[in-house]
């Protein structure tokens, strides 16, 4: 039994231990409903991984001020201390009513009957057409477990000087893989001699969301078939994906190694002319670099015509077994989240893309950089995806992660590689059904 199995058991043995038996328990507070605009106070308590950093405390104020009869009790907690706490809070009964995690994490809460099934708050208080499609992708089974906390997608940033400077032409939104390679081979450079690149042309990310799968997507493979039971990395065009992204660096020479990126703020610091990057990073990108001249367009076109946008989304979650009266102020909370207002604020933290349209197309007409917001925003309307994302999610990419770097490192075949892994995460994938 894996770990991750023995914890999802307890947690199941938990919240039946904690259940009343009552059938209207397991169902949706949706249905029974409590006034909220009577004087009668209630307390809600909100977890915040990252505490401000991640959430607008300016959101979470106009809140508390246009609801004083929800008082808000927030917890924040740095993010790697609140996800190793939460597991053992909720075995416990004690987490708070909201918090927020990734959407994998959260499709596992509602597989394990953590998390409250919002389909009938959704359908009966919002216009699913007034938002993009992300606002459903923590679906599972026919149900929703959670409401976007934000859209971190990604697109292809590129430095305007370094382009210039060797008289290479901008990338554009209809770039394919091939000429972002090609002009990567243009871009990078030994400007002293000494035999190694000084500029690189592009930077190849070593993780799922801007490394190894948008890769295997743009060769058509995938990490999991359509099902998310089966692992696909011994397809042949998973392979092709593989080797490609570890070409960048063991073959084409023109990204910095996996162990150089670690160490070094390439982009930050002028020294790539191109990189995959998620819409968050702008943050600390224009506070510490704001007179670095630079751009988004979208991800390029993959070899098999498709263009594929790496999507995190990260959600607020109910915790199922509050009572009725607490999840209605919850669902009171998310409505203002997702409402003009709330996504408004959202935008302006600039930690992600909001998820209402009229948020999406007020955000496109930002001045601050990257100007053209529309590689992120009309990305994920175009072809916006998760990370083949299901309940053990986590659990299958720990198993990957090692082999992966071997073959970004070059000690290993993308072949011999694909194979392991295929193996370790079907293994996982079996375990978890």
């Amino acid at each position: 039994m894996s770990k991750k199995t023995a914890i999802g058991l307890m947690l199941a043995f938990t919240l039946t231990a904690c259940s009343s038996g009552n059938p209207a328990d397991h169902e949706s507070g949706a249905s029974n409903t409590t006034a909220l605009g009577s004087s009668k106070p209630v307390t809600l308590k909100i977890g915040l991984p990252g505490g401000y950093d991640i959430t607008s405390k300016k959101l979470i104020d106009n809140f508390q001020a246009k609801n004083p009869n929800i008082k808000l009790e927030i917890e924040e907690t740095p993010w790697a201390e609140f996800v190793t706490k939460i597991v053992t809070r909720i075995a416990g009964n004690n987490p708070p009513d909201l918090w927020l995690q990734e959407n994998a994490v959260i499709l596992s809460y509602g597989k394990r009957g953590v998390a409250e099934n919002l389909e009938p708050y959704i359908k009966r208080d919002l216009k699913i057409e007034e938002y993009a499609s992300a606002l459903t992708s923590a679906k599972l089974d026919g149900k929703i477990y959670g409401i976007p906390h934000g859209i971190n997608p990604g697109a292809l940033a590129y430095n305007k000087q370094i382009f210039k400077e060797q008289n290479v032409p901008l990338p554009t939104d209809d770039w394919t893989y091939n000429d972002m390679i090609e002009a990567a081979k243009k871009l990078t450079k030994d400007t002293n001699g000494d035999g190694k690149p000084d500029i690189y042309g592009f930077q190849t990310g070593n993780n799922i969301t801007l490394g190894w799968l948008p890769w295997m997507r743009a060769y058509g493979g995938s990490a999991l078939d359509s099902t998310l039971t089966k692992s696909s990395f011994t397809d042949s065009k998973s392979i092709q994906g593989l080797t490609a992204w570890a070409d960048t660096i063991n073959k084409l020479k023109i990204s910095p190694t996996r162990e150089a990126a670690n160490t070094g703020k390439f982009f930050e610091n002028g020294k790539v002319a191109m990189t995959f990057f998620q819409y968050a990073t702008q943050v600390s990108l224009n506070k510490n670099k704001p007179d670095l001249d630079w751009d988004t367009v979208k991800m390029p076109i993959g070899m098999d015509g498709k263009r594929f946008v790496p999507m995190v989304v990260n959600q607020w979650v109910m915790y199922s077994k509050s009572k009725p009266e607490v999840k209605e102020a919850g669902w009171t909370f998310l409505k203002y989240y997702l409402s003009d207002e709330g996504q408004a604020l959202l935008s302006e933290s600039g930690t992600s893309l909001p998820v209402k349209k009229t948020a999406l197309q007020q955000l496109e007409k930002s001045t601050t950089k990257p100007l053209n917001k529309k590689a992120f925003t009309k990305g994920i309307e175009e072809a916006g995806g998760t990370l083949d994302e299901n309940p053990s999610w986590n659990e299958w990419r720990a198993a990957a992660g090692p082999i992966l770097n071997d073959i970004m490192d070059g000690k290993r075949t993308p072949e011999d590689g694909a194979k392991e892994i295929q193996q370790k995460v079907q293994q996982v994938l079996d375990e978890n059904k």
